[in-house]
Order: structure tokens, then sequence, then C-alpha cells
């Protein structure tokens, strides 16, 4: 069944992230800001988000999960995330999830996720997710060492308004769901898909540049990823004190 859902969109705007988050408290729950350019998108670790006119998925949602505490919050990451790889398991294509919340095909980036939340008494009162899902781009001017794009893969051209409210489907039907009995699900489901678990990989500990042999074994309840090294030790990172070595 569709979700009823609030969608705006911007022909240009700088961030939808920003502007949502501007607009918060007078929109309602599951309220999304899309954009078909974004001049100053944001991703992780304070990058910036490339991605041509009209070509992509360039978009924002506002949660208000009120049930939620601050300890659950990552639940929230969880839930997009999930969202997502069911979308492009619809088209044909397998994806995982590269902790905390990007999207990874084989060792290619077809998506990134910036989460940003506000914590009151506890609770999780706003959660502000910016998502960019590279949808028909073919060309990518960036940085970034290994963008793929749903295009790409399958050689398919995609209406973006179309393909949101599908994205916007799968993403909602977790988080409709969501209850306290769900959390224990929801959390396995996203260690299932979680990219590189159980392997021994090569990363590196950002605070003394120092490269380690590890696999990932799970996530606390912090949401730090748990890595056991070759060598038997067991240790916890938090965002940004471990690099991914692809």
């Amino acid at each position: 069944m569709k979700k009823a859902t609030n969608i705006v969109w911007f022909d240009s705007i700088d961030s939808t992230n920003n502007q949502l988050f501007t607009d918060k408290k007078e929109l309602p729950d599951k309220s999304v800001y899309a954009a078909v350019f974004q001049t100053a998108g944001r991703g992780q670790r304070g990058n910036s988000w490339n991605s041509s006119a009209g070509e992509n998925l360039t978009f924002s949602i506002l949660f208000k999960p009120t049930q939620l505490s601050s300890n659950n919050q990552f639940i929230v990451s969880q839930v997009v995330t999930l969202g997502i790889i069911n979308y492009l398991r619809t088209k044909g294509v397998e994806a995982k999830i590269k902790w905390p919340n990007d999207i990874y095909v084989g060792n290619l980036k077809i998506c990134g996720i910036l989460i940003e939340n506000t914590i009151s008494s506890d609770k999780l009162t706003h959660s502000v997710a910016g998502i960019g899902l590279n949808l028909n781009q073919n060309f990518f001017n960036t940085t970034a060492a290994n963008p793929t794009s749903l295009t790409i893969l399958t050689g398919e051209k995609y209406n973006i308004k179309e393909e949101l409210d599908i994205l916007l489907d799968n993403i909602f039907n977790y988080y409709d769901s969501l209850t306290v009995e769900k959390y224990d699900e929801i959390k396995k489901k996203y260690l299932e898909n979680l990219y590189r678990i159980g392997e021994y990989h090569n990363f590196i500990e950002i605070a003394d540049n120092k490269t380690i042999n590890a696999r990932i074994i799970g996530i606390n309840k912090a949401a730090c990823i748990v890595l056991e090294h070759s060598d038997g030790l067991i240790r916890s990172y938090a965002f940004k004190e471990l690099k991914y070595i692809i």
C-alpha cells in the first residue's frame, strides 16, 4: 500500500538537510524535502556530496519517532539503510551496508546517508536523514575513488520522482512497523546485510594512522563497530575512529 507522504520538491537548494532541519518543528513525521539539484550537499565526515543536476535522488526525510529513546537512536540508520537495500533488490542489485550507513555494491559506493538527530529528555525528538542515491549518473567529478550508479549497474534510465516514491515506500515499510518488539529483528537484519562482516580485511585506526588486520563481528549498544583483530584482540570503534581500506 502506498504511504501518504508529504514531499516538497526544490529545483535547486543548498542542502535539503539544512532546510528540513530548520523547518523540522512545523512539519509532520515523514516529511520529505527533495531536490533536482543541491548546490552544497553534505556527506559524512564533513565531505561534500557530488551529484549532477536532475540525474540522482538527493533528498531528506524528517522522522519524529516519539517512542525512541536516545539509547536506540541508531535504529533510524538501520531502518533507512535496510529500506534502501530492499529498494535496490527490486532492481536486481544486491547491496550491502558499509557501517555506519553508506550503501555499497561490491566495493563501489552507490548511496551516502547523513543523519542528524535532536535529543530532548533522553528521547529522540527529531531525526533528519539526508540521502544521496546515484541513480542515472554515468560520470563522476569527485575525489571519491569508487562511485557507481543504478544506471551503470543495470543499463536502465529512471524517473527520479517515480523512483523516490518507490524508495520511500521501502523505507517507510520498516519505519511504520517499528516497535520495541521489532528492535532486535531490525538489528539482526542490519548485521546480516553489513559490508565485509566476518571477513578479515585491513583497516586504519585514525588516531595513530595504524593499519590493522581485523574482521567485523558486530555492533555494540553505542552503535560502535566491533572488530576482532587477527591476533585475537577485540575492540570497538566509534565513527571517525576507523577507516576502511578499499
